[in-house]
This record gives C-alpha cells, sequence and structure tokens, in this order.
C-alpha cells in the first residue's frame, strides 16, 4: 500500500464534532480530523509493515503530513518515525530536532523523544547534543533531552542523566520539572538507590513537582 493513501483514509474518518472535543482537550492550540486514536492504530497497521520493508525513510511523505493543519497528520509522522526508527541515520538528528521545535506540543514531542533516543545510543558522541539540548532556550528540545533515555533500564547512561537533570534544576517551567520527575520515576524502577541519592543531593534546588513525582515508586 502507497503511503499517500494514509492520508486519504484518515480525511476519509473525519468527524467534526469530536475533532471540536479533540481540540479543546489540547487547548486549542490544532484543529483535528476528529480520528480516534484506535481508529488511527488500525490505519497504521495497513501501511507501516509494508513501509518497514523499503528499509528507509520516505522524507517526503514525513514532510506532506507534517505541514498539514490537522493534527492527526503530525501523529502519523512520529508514530511513522517510530515504526522506521532503525533505519534513521546519523544525519537524520537535525530533522527530528525540526519536528520537535515546529507545532510542539507534549502530545508529539514526548514520542519523539523515543525515536530520537534510539538515534542517540546507536551513534557515538551524540549524548553530547543531548547535553547540548539540555541547556537550549527551547523547552521542548531540553523535554526531549531529559525524556530520551527512558525505559532504557540498565542501558541508561547515568553520568550524562544527572548532568542533564542538573541543567534542568531551578527551572519554573511546567514541562520541564515534569520531565525530570518523570525521568527519575522511570529510572527507579531499574535503580532506586541512584535516585534517592540524587534526590537527597539535589532536593534543594528541584522542584516538588520533581520530587514527587521521582518518589512514587520509592515510596512504595
Amino acid at each position: 500500500m502507497k503511503l499517500l493513501d494514509l492520508i486519504t483514509d484518515l480525511e476519509e474518518n473525519r468527524n467534526e464534532l469530536l475533532a471540536e472535543s479533540m481540540s479543546k482537550y489540547m487547548q486549542d492550540k490544532f484543529r483535528f480530523l476528529g480520528v480516534r486514536g484506535a481508529t488511527r492504530t488500525e490505519i497504521y497497521k495497513k501501511y507501516f509493515p509494508d513501509a518497514r520493508k523499503a528499509k528507509t525513510i520516505d522524507w517526503d511523505f514525513v514532510e506532506n503530513c507534517w505541514n498539514k493543519e490537522e493534527r492527526e497528520f503530525q501523529y502519523v509522522v512520529v508514530y511513522y518515525l517510530k515504526a522506521m526508527q532503525k533505519f534513521l541515520k546519523r544525519e537524520d538528528i537535525s530533522r527530528l530536532k525540526y519536528l520537535i521545535v515546529t507545532k510542539s506540543w507534549w502530545d508529539t514531542v514526548d514520542l519523539l523523544a523515543k525515536v530520537v533516543g534510539s538515534l542517540v545510543i546507536r551513534i557515538e558522541g551524540y549524548d553530547q547534543i543531548m547535553l547540548e539540548w539540555s541547556k537550549d532556550s527551547n523547552i521542548w528540545l531540553k523535554r526531549v533531552a531529559i525524556l530520551y533515555q527512558l525505559s532504557l533500564k540498565e542501558k541508561v547512561d547515568k553520568q550524562v542523566l544527572e548532568r542533564i537533570l542538573v541543567n534542568n534544576l531551578g527551572d519554573s517551567e511546567f514541562f520541564i520539572n515534569k520531565a525530570v520527575g518523570w525521568a527519575l520515576r522511570d529510572y527507579s524502577k531499574f535503580n532506586p538507590e541512584w535516585v534517592r541519592e540524587f534526590i537527597e543531593k539535589n532536593k534543594n534546588g528541584m522542584a516538588n513537582l520533581s520530587i514527587r513525582e521521582a518518589s512514587k515508586y520509592l515510596d512504595k
């Protein structure tokens, strides 16, 4: 199946009433077609397996979808890239950065963090890019830097994680403080003692939200 036909499939499932409620949920930041998540997933299943057989990312398709107004098309991009992440090349980091800093909100950025992570852990030296992003003025680049090691368990680079988190202590931005807590909470499932020590060492500079999120599994 051709990827471009996916666009037609989405448009044929338009629901104006649902689109209005979806837009309100996202604080009216984006227009929606009104296609439910379950329906989108079924559509992805029709197209992405064949796309993977090509073993190369269709960046024209990515650009086409990203430039469309309705938010579901940005969802197509992030789920397509997640499905194709093993085919990312080192130079694609700049393309991913563009997707992070445009049409930015947590609903796309958080999945893009996983896509970025899949590339960073494969390319030697790319952790330095994450350290740079962790100090960027763009909150979404910082959030990706904080979250890119989610679910890596024993593969987490503790030194890099600590430096990135410390770079973001004392921030007043909700999405940053939430991410700091989330990253620590996730790693606490694998290495709770390290997380306890981090909190104890840095608690004076941590937002209450970060401490609360980071401690969720430690208190059990």
